[in-house]
């Protein structure tokens, strides 16, 4: 049987390479592309607003605190749909088992293809060629490795990496390099006394299950030691997207809530801008102090991914819910997606029903 080669294709700075290309007069400058309201987030960034510390979901009013030099762009959808869909059929004109995600990256399954290295290379040249993007691949023996070397030498990355290497070159990494480790994984990790892959990779998974679960624990370990088997396939189409977090200490104060849901919606949203995903059905998840579980929805009209009406019908929720006890955890949900031939976008980047 041939070894397993997969690839991870990314576009750099996707939306803000499209803008520049769109207006060339703003090369080398630092590039925000973003709604402009008050409770705005950054959908992607230039690599010189990067440098300042900029970066995606992060709030717009904060990004130009750090770079107030920058230039802010309004994000054209309809422009990013186009571009991407030129590119992923550059991809998949080149392998048969590709799986998109989102507008601006990719896993290709190169398993018996000939010299896989050159094809990338190939198709890299090509898609900069066409459509003026530029790419970073990683290579690897599963998606995870793929996905994680795409991103280490980014922008134009070209990196292959076996496991064993993978396990080397990002021993010293914190955990949350990979995906799936999240921010507050990462915090209980340390105090655990354990701040890097390399550590996580050498525990032993039992001892892990301890504080993290039959389950997590030894998939935490896994997820160290590069070990991933999920195959390259087409996505069933996603029905909704959730954000949300359980709290260390229960939150009673209701202005604190609120400031939470604000938060997550705002992340939510900048991850569904991402993959050019709008929903109608807006909903809440209650968890209290005694885990009594409550769940919350109202449907609009049109479909939205704008942050600034998700966070307020989320907070009305909320306060027509009035929490009774303290609250261990809360989330927000956008469902009922839009199907992209069902809506389209005017030039502020406002969603436009069809007619």
């Amino acid at each position: 049987m041939d070894q397993r080669c997969v690839a991870h294709l990314d576009l750099d700075a996707f939306y803000a390479t499209v803008e520049l290309q769109r207006r060339p007069e703003l090369r080398g400058l630092p590039v925000i592309v973003s709604g402009s309201g008050p409770r705005a987030v950054v959908t992607t960034a230039s690599y010189e607003a990067r440098k300042f510390g900029v970066g995606s979901a992060m709030p717009t009013a904060k990004a130009r605190r750090l770079c107030p030099q920058a230039v802010l762009v309004a994000p054209d959808f309809t422009a990013y749909r186009e571009v991407s869909a030129k590119v992923m059929a550059l991809v998949r004109a080149t392998v048969d088992h590709v799986e998109v995600v989102g507008l601006d990256e990719a896993y290709l399954d190169l398993t018996g293809l000939v010299a896989p290295k050159a094809a990338m290379r190939r198709l890299v040249t090509q898609i900069r060629e066409q459509t003026g993007m530029s790419a970073s691949v990683g290579m690897g023996p599963n998606k995870l490795v793929a996905k994680v070397a795409s991103d280490a030498e980014k922008p134009a990355g070209f990196v292959v990496l076996s496991r064993e290497q993978a396990c080397a070159r990002f021993a010293d990494r914190p955990p949350k390099l990979v995906p799936g480790i999240g921010a507050k994984t990462a915090e209980k990790l340390e105090a655990l006394g354990i701040t890097t892959l390399g550590q996580l990779a050498a525990c032993d998974p039992q001892r892990l299950a301890q504080r993290f679960g039959d389950r997590m624990g030894p998939w935490l370990v896994s997820r160290a030691r590069f070990e991933d088997h999920g195959a390259v396939t087409s996505h069933r189409e996603a029905v909704s997207e959730s954000k949300e977090t359980t709290f260390d200490v229960d939150i009673a104060d209701h202005a604190k809530q609120e400031e939470v849901l604000r938060r997550l919606a705002a992340e939510l949203c900048a991850g569904l801008a991402k993959h050019d995903r709008t929903g109608r059905t807006i909903a809440i998840k209650v968890r209290l102090a005694d885990f009594t579980t409550i769940t919350r929805a109202r449907t609009i009209g049109e479909p939205t991914a704008d942050p600034e009406l998700v966070a307020s019908i989320a907070v009305e929720l909320l306060r027509e819910y009035a929490p009774p006890a303290p609250v261990r955890l809360l989330g927000v949900r956008v469902a009922s997606f839009a199907r992209p031939e069902d809506t389209r976008r005017d030039d502020a980047g406002q969603l436009v029903l069809p007619v």
